[in-house]
């Protein structure tokens, strides 16, 4: 099949049919808007449902119902509309209802910005609703990836029976790639659990609430084996030049592939620099890290965030390296020059012998 040069918010959309979603509920909002867009464009088509509802509240409530009669269905927003959607979130992982959730990140706090930011980071890897739940969370860096996560998404959503996020900074969504689908789509069965409106599903509930404590608390108990289960399985991450790193720089979406081109200019210089891109953000891949710190010597976490990835680094690695901490907000992204630079003097400090070298062959 020959591939198609679009912007990763509608290869998104486009991946979803193909995997069998037949609900689209949202609410545009910029920088994720064109997924609406492609969605009632597309959905229709194929015979499936898409409605622009009148909020984000009521955006993911109609995915809740969607959800509940077994149609694989998804929504769409940035960080004022998921901020809007987390009650609604924690209600379906409490009532284990599977769906997808692209959330296009915009900067912030509060209404921001439209620039391309990470600062979703916490609301959707630690769960922003109420209660004791996780949702998995993928983390695409090119517009293929959109494409490939989000049909895992949908996989990951009915293995667990559990919302699916998939995290993407607003560069990723806007920026157009060739993006290669599969031949193939999905026939998306109706699940035995759902409530259909039949007969056979008279018997089925679908629901968060339970009042007795115990009752609860079994409930609780449940869930967490689930998210054990996915920890132990579902960690992925992209190691890239890491055999024998002594710097490892951390990074996910636009920032890997930044990443990934400084440490071909710190390669061709000399320095052993790798790159580790989390891909599944929840669960973390902290098996990479805990591997890579027995050679490296330092690790490097870039985020255009305040500091919300590094800290689930530092919990990975557990003060088995040191860990540097890189910053940029508001929308600016990290420029490739300044980390290399940056790089160069860590390296400079970390073979302080190299540096004296350095110098004494400068004044031969």
């Amino acid at each position: 099949m020959r591939k198609q040069l679009m912007k990763g918010n509608e290869a998104i959309v486009k991946s979803a049919i193909l995997a069998g979603c037949r609900g689209f509920y949202g609410y545009p909002i910029t920088p994720a808007s064109e997924i609406t867009e492609a969605a009632a464009l597309y959905m229709p088509r194929c015979g499936g449902v898409f409605v622009q509802a009148e909020s984000e509240v009521a955006a993911i409530n109609m995915l809740y119902g969607a959800a509940a009669a077994g149609v694989r269905a998804m929504t769409a927003s940035s960080g004022p509309g998921i901020s809007l959607m987390q009650e609604g979130i924690s209600y379906m992982a409490g009532a284990e209802l599977p769906c997808v959730i692209a959330d296009i990140t915009r900067g912030g706090p509060g209404l921001g910005n439209i620039g391309s930011e990470q600062s979703d980071y916490h609301q959707v890897v630690k769960g922003g609703g109420h209660g004791n739940y996780r949702t998995l969370v993928l983390a695409p860096h090119s517009v293929q990836e959109m494409a490939d996560l989000t049909a895992l998404a949908f996989t990951l959503a009915e293995r667990y029976r559990n919302p699916v996020f998939l995290l993407a900074d607003g560069f990723v969504g806007q920026m157009m790639e060739p993006v290669e689908f599969p031949q193939q789509a999905v026939a998306a069965p109706t699940p035995g659990w759902a409530v259909t409106g039949s007969a056979e599903t008279r018997c089925n509930v679908v629901n968060s609430l339970h009042m007795g404590v115990d009752e609860l608390e079994a409930h609780v108990g449940e869930l967490e084996k689930k998210y054990r289960l996915a920890e132990q399985r579902e960690a992925r991450a992209e190691e890239w030049q890491t055999d024998d790193a002594e710097i490892v720089l951390v990074g996910y979406g636009i920032v890997g592939r930044i990443l990934k081109a400084v440490t071909a200019e710190a390669r061709a210089a000399g320095i052993k620099v790798g790159v580790l891109r989390p891909i599944t953000l929840y669960p973390f891949p902290t098996a990479h890290f805990r591997r890579l710190a027995l050679r490296a010597r330092l690790f490097v976490v870039v985020e255009m965030s305040n500091g919300q990835l590094v800290e689930d680094v530092r919990l990975a690695l557990n003060g088995a390296r040191p860990v540097e901490f890189v910053s940029r907000t508001g929308g600016n992204v990290p420029s490739h020059e300044d980390l290399f630079r940056y790089v160069q003097a860590l390296a400079r400090q970390l073979n302080p012998g190299a540096r004296a070298e350095e110098e004494c062959l400068a004044h031969v």
